[in-house]
């Protein structure tokens, strides 16, 4: 069996359960409990706080996990990264008040910088080749300058209205995050065969994402042109209908070309077309 662990709550957690979803695997939010397991894979979920996610996996207490880059580069725990889940995303970056004259990093030499991530803080400012006083704190970060706590902060962005909202603009972008599947390293050879197997039907949901299957009647010497516009995966497919001269075309098309496909058809000759959502693709 495999134990994934996953954030308890917080912004990674609804995300988490709606992907093991779509991967066809039920399990109870963790509320209340701590461990759960599924009934329709071998699985069970461990309910952790996301930052200690990674030392969780590496020291074999869970097998995998999901959880944001950003934690995994800050604890440099010795995890396997499997998978990058494409949610969650936001950046790392530094911020000072608006009113601040920042040119470049050279303005954060000497100054005080609040943060919850030290270490990554820590090696963009050796990088640099600049020295700043690193400030540790946990929560609202983003009020640290107001306060007087720190004359800038690296911190989260998402939208970047809470930095405005604080007074603050970003000025450096550090570290760009998503959600990501680790795994512990030197896995059984059973728990990797049902690694494969999970990441077999993720992969299937991921690949579904923006797809829609559209299907259309049109004449049969229409064909050709129609299939010129519409390439499928490997081609689109041609079934006969019953009136004479017609034929069904189906196509998987990406969702930010398909109105402006579905109008070169209809130009062709296309009638009856149906556009439906795909829940996965498997190869």
């Amino acid at each position: 069996m495999l134990r994934i662990a996953i954030q308890a709550k917080g912004r990674l957690n609804e995300e988490s359960i709606h992907l093991l979803a779509e991967a066809g695997i039920q399990v109870e939010e963790g509320k209340r409990k701590l461990l759960t397991r599924s009934e329709d894979f071998d699985i069970e979920v461990l309910y952790l706080r996301d930052d200690d996610i990674p030392q969780a996996v590496a020291m074999g207490v869970a097998d995998l996990g999901i959880v944001g880059l950003n934690e995994v580069e800050e604890k440099g725990q010795p995890v396997e990264i499997v998978h990058k889940l494409g949610f969650g995303k936001c950046r790392i970056s530094i911020a000072v008040p608006k009113g601040e004259d920042y040119r470049s990093c050279a303005w954060l030499e000497g100054k005080r910088v609040a943060t919850s991530y030290p270490v990554i803080l820590q090696k963009f400012l050796d990088a640099q080749g600049v020295r700043a006083e690193i400030h540790e704190i946990a929560g609202s970060v983003e009020i640290a300058p107001v306060v007087g706590m720190a004359d800038a902060i690296f911190d989260i962005v998402s939208s970047g209205a809470t930095l405005i909202t604080n007074g603050l603009r970003e000025v450096e972008k550090v570290l760009f995050s998503e959600a990501v599947m680790i795994a512990a390293p030197g896995l059984e050879q059973e728990k990797k065969q049902l690694l494969d197997q999970l990441m077999f039907r993720i992969e299937a949901v991921e690949r579904s994402r923006g797809m829609k299957y559209v299907l259309m009647n049109l004449p049969d010497q229409k064909i050709e042109q129609a299939t010129s516009v519409l390439p499928g995966m490997k081609s689109p497919t041609i079934l006969p209908l019953t009136i004479p001269g017609w034929s069904s075309l189906h196509v998987v098309i990406n969702e930010k070309e398909l109105w402006n496909k579905i109008e070169q058809l209809k130009v062709i000759g296309a009638q009856d077309i149906l556009v439906l959502s795909l829940e996965k693709m498997i190869y």
